[in-house]
């Protein structure tokens, strides 16, 4: 009988999915959310079939307060406590900051940051009470830098990693643990969904879903703080944070915030 709950956000696709695969593997009991209510069914029949736990779903958009507010309920109830809380959801936008709009801005925000501090602040109080619990919040490498030149995707992902190292220090006396997982690129929907052409990154900086997850469980195992998964993205993480900004910001080509390029 499965003993232990993890919530997974954008648990449809991508990294989110990859998470639910190897976590039902593990026998964990599934709450699955995303906007999507066909994919979520989908996804749930498919885990539980093949794996045999209970998959909750929850159809919430959490850019929204409603979709937040929702989901926190959820993670509050002492009933039915979660053990891991994996916040993935997020998004990026191929625009320029100077192109962009306050709705857009204000959207990516609401996702990538306040989505990510309202749900770890709903579970994190009855994970202190019980002495256990674990939250994972996906982040970023670029968060280590300005790497896309004219997009706030980074900005948010600082945010990200900051904010859980911070929460990490706090809760890690109760023995909970907060850990902030800081990818490079990864073979997901994600480029795609946001309109933003990969097609020149080259091969071997891609990441699959399903080793990033393995490593990042493994790096929560080991009381790890921040994991940055793969040795050429550790190189990367430590070049961003130690080499002279004026050289950093010298070779930042990625190209999907800047201006002077048309976007639709």
């Amino acid at each position: 009988m499965t003993t232990r709950t993890a919530l997974v956000t954008g648990a449809t696709s991508g990294i989110g999915a990859a998470f639910a695969r190897h976590l039902a593997g593990q026998q964990y009991g599934l709450v699955v959310v995303a906007r999507d209510q066909e994919r979520l069914t989908a996804t749930a029949e498919k885990l539980g079939a093949e794996h045999g736990v209970p998959i909750e779903v929850i159809k919430a958009d959490l850019s929204t307060d409603e979709g937040q507010e929702l989901v926190a309920a959820r993670l509050q109830d002492a009933d039915r406590p979660i053990d891991l809380l994996v916040n993935n959801a997020g998004l990026s936008l191929n625009t320029s900051f100077l192109r962009s709009t306050a709705e857009k801005e204000t959207l990516l925000l609401n996702l990538n940051v306040h989505a990510v501090m309202r749900l770890t602040l709903a579970v994190l109080p009855g994970m202190v009470k019980r002495r256990a619990g674990a939250v994972i919040n996906v982040s970023s490498v670029s968060g280590f830098g300005a790497a896309m030149p004219g997009s706030t995707y980074p900005a948010s992902k600082a945010w990200v990693t900051n904010f859980s190292e911070s929460v990490a220090l706090s809760v890690a006396p109760f023995g909970v643990r907060v850990m902030a997982l800081c990818p490079g690129y990864v073979r997901t929907e994600f480029h795609q969904r946001a309109g933003i052409n990969m097609a020149k990154t080259p091969e071997f900086l891609w990441l699959d879903a399903a080793a990033l997850v393995r490593d990042a469980l493994r790096d929560l195992r080991r009381g790890k703080v921040v994991s940055v998964p793969n040795w050429k993205y550790k190189v990367a993480v430590f070049a961003m944070r130690h080499f002279p900004r004026p050289l950093l910001q010298r070779v930042a080509r990625d190209t999907r915030g800047r201006i002077g390029r048309d976007t639709d």
